[in-house]
């Protein structure tokens, strides 16, 4: 059975750091991309990060970018999502994706994010107070 967990959500302050983690079982790990969206109240669900480690590849949305780093340990099949200077208009349901990298275009990226995933977690709520 394939699963996709996520976990370390919560509640901080503004400017305060918190670690999501996305513990994946049930499919070849090293074949697949790991990527974190997020979905905040009344807004559709948009990509942020993404982690191809077997191609050394990152992406970040621009609205995260030098503020959320995403890492993988390929040993624990883990991906975990470092997000600092946390702000109010980050507070959303964040979910951990998985997409297939044997495909006709690049999983990390706009297009991948929007087209490429194949399974999905059930979501960790994220509260950034003012």
């Amino acid at each position: 059975e394939v699963q996709l967990v996520e976990s370390g959500g919560g509640e901080v302050q503004a400017g305060g750091s918190l670690r999501l983690s996305c513990a994946a079982s049930g499919f070849a790990f090293d074949d697949y991309a790991i990527a974190w969206f997020r979905q905040a109240p009344g807004k559709e669900r948009v990509g942020i990060a993404c982690i191809s480690a077997q191609e050394g590849i990152t992406y970040y949305r621009d609205s995260v970018k030098g503020r959320f780093t995403i890492a993988s340990d390929n040993a624990k099949n883990t991906v975990l999502l470092q997000m600092n200077s946390l702000e109010p208009d980050d507070t959303a349901n964040y979910y951990c994706a998985a997409g297939e990298r044997v495909r006709g275009f690049d999983i990390c990226s706009a297009y991948g994010l929007q087209y490429g995933m194949d399974y999905w977690g059930k979501g960790a709520l994220v509260t950034v107070s003012a």
